[in-house]
């Protein structure tokens, strides 16, 4: 008989319908909305606040004060950041708007903001803030379109 190994904190707010798979750490004090999943090994610090409907997939790090809104998909192994200058005593969170797709090993600088319906690409360094409805992606990210050539892009890719 397998049983699932995870770790959650104290005072954590669990949504109903939240999945949580194997080998997931959850810190104190985090706030995780309704119908969210969250991947294996997937690191959630405290005071993090995830909302609803939201897919974290495997093996992504969010520190403490991280803010994610409604509808959010984090890819695998993307790293967000809370330290602008290690080892700071002063801590700053990403705030990821509604909507918004952060794609597989993204890294995001502390303290930016990812704009609502944005998307992030693969591997992305994230060092500013996202406008909403915009995808970025490079080392470091920076604008290479609009969302409705994204949706257009991926509408052309799934019918070919």
């Amino acid at each position: 008989m397998s049983e699932v190994v995870r770790h959650i904190g104290k005072n954590v707010k669990i949504g109903k319908n939240v999945k949580i798979w194997h080998f997931t750490y959850i810190g104190d004090n985090t706030e995780i909305g309704d119908d969210t999943k969250i991947g294996s090994l997937a690191h959630i610090d405290y005071n993090v606040r995830i909302g609803k409907r939201c897919k974290i997939e495997g093996m992504v790090y969010i520190p403490p004060l991280t803010v994610i809104e409604d509808d959010v998909f984090i890819g695998p192994a993307v790293v967000f950041t809370n330290d602008p200058y290690p080892m700071s005593p002063k801590m700053t969170g990403v705030h990821v708007e509604s909507g918004a797709i952060v794609c597989a090993g993204a890294v995001l600088k502390a303290g930016i903001r990812i704009g609502a319906r944005s998307v992030i690409g693969m591997g992305a360094v994230v060092t500013k803030d996202v406008q909403q409805e915009t995808v970025v992606f490079g080392n470091p990210a920076y604008y290479r379109y609009d969302l409705e050539t994204y949706l257009s892009k991926k509408k052309s890719w799934e019918e070919s």
